[in-house]
């Protein structure tokens, strides 16, 4: 049993350090690619990855037998991804990742509403406005530290909205679905990629190959299709079923820190005392509200 924990946690870990630097890439993406040819082209690779490893057909007897997938595939991915890299292009990449981090107080929020998990506590509360003040000092903060657009801030804020639906739709897939954590990503990345596919026809894009030429596009795609997407989906979804979804998100509080260092190490992004503020506002927030939510294990 403890194996087992300890294994959840490592995974959590990991997870969060490789997702702490996606913002990085998919800013590096946005040069040359439409947000959407970026998630096309990452979720057609994530998924191949996946059917190769599991080639066996995965077809339901009834919609409702699908359903959880379908519900993962449109809050985790399509909604998600979209709204994060719409945002991208109108904030900084540790603006967004900051704001993104408040994630777990949403997964934690809609798994009582759902009434799968008992009701969070006063300090959770206290943790929510607390970090929710870090997220205002961004929208309110001048200079070249960040980027005051409130539209990037709201696609954010949306995007961290969607990833708390994922963890209730998740949770749903493991305990009616019977299949293995390959198998469910597999199917996750199916429906994602289906809802995705779409919106190339609507904003007219072609998908164009000849931009992989370039070996740093060609780097970041499979670095965000195989290694951000299919693994640490796979991973992240074990560790959600060992430790809990609660429990599992508690490690996107690191996910601010490691994407403001590397926004500065890699993208020479500026970083200013108010950046340093709103990451002590969001962490203090999201570990308090965590302390009374996390279920005991």
């Amino acid at each position: 049993m403890k194996n087992q924990l300890a294994l959840g946690h490592m995974l959590a870990l990991a997870v969060s350090v490789v997702w702490g630097t996606t913002y990085i890439s998919t800013k590096v993406l946005l040069t040359a690619f439409h947000p959407v040819e970026i998630l096309i082209f990452r979720f057609l690779l994530a998924w191949a990855v996946l059917f190769l490893c599991s080639p066996r057909p995965l077809l339901p007897k009834h919609l409702k037998e699908e359903l959880p997938f379908l519900c993962c595939g449109l809050t985790g991915l399509t909604f998600y991804s979209m709204l994060e890299n719409y945002a991208l292009q109108f904030s900084l990449a540790s603006t967004v990742g900051l704001i993104i981090s408040s994630s777990p107080m949403f997964t934690a929020l809609l798994l009582w509403v759902c009434r799968r998990a008992r009701r969070p506590g006063s300090a959770f509360f206290a943790g929510f406005v607390l970090a929710m003040a870090g997220i205002a000092l961004i929208s309110l903060a001048e200079g070249e530290s960040f980027d005051c657009d409130p539209i990037g801030i709201l696609l954010s804020l949306g995007s961290a909205v969607c990833w708390g639906g994922y963890g209730v739709c998740l949770e749903w897939a493991h305990s009616s679905s019977g299949l293995s954590d390959l198998q469910i990503t597999r199917k996750i990345f199916f429906w994602g990629l289906l809802f995705t596919l779409p919106f190339v026809w609507g904003n007219g894009l072609s998908l164009e190959l000849s931009r992989f030429a370039d070996p740093v596009q060609l780097g970041n795609t499979v670095y965000l299709g195989i290694g951000a997407s299919a693994l640490c989906f796979l991973a992240w979804n074990r560790a959600s079923v060992l430790i809990g979804p609660i429990a599992t998100n508690v490690y996107l509080y690191l996910m601010p820190v490691i994407t403001v260092v590397a926004s500065v190490l890699i993208l020479q992004e500026p970083v200013s005392l108010l950046t340093l503020a709103a990451i002590v506002l969001i962490l203090t927030g999201l570990m308090l509200s965590q302390r009374k939510s996390r279920p005991r294990t």
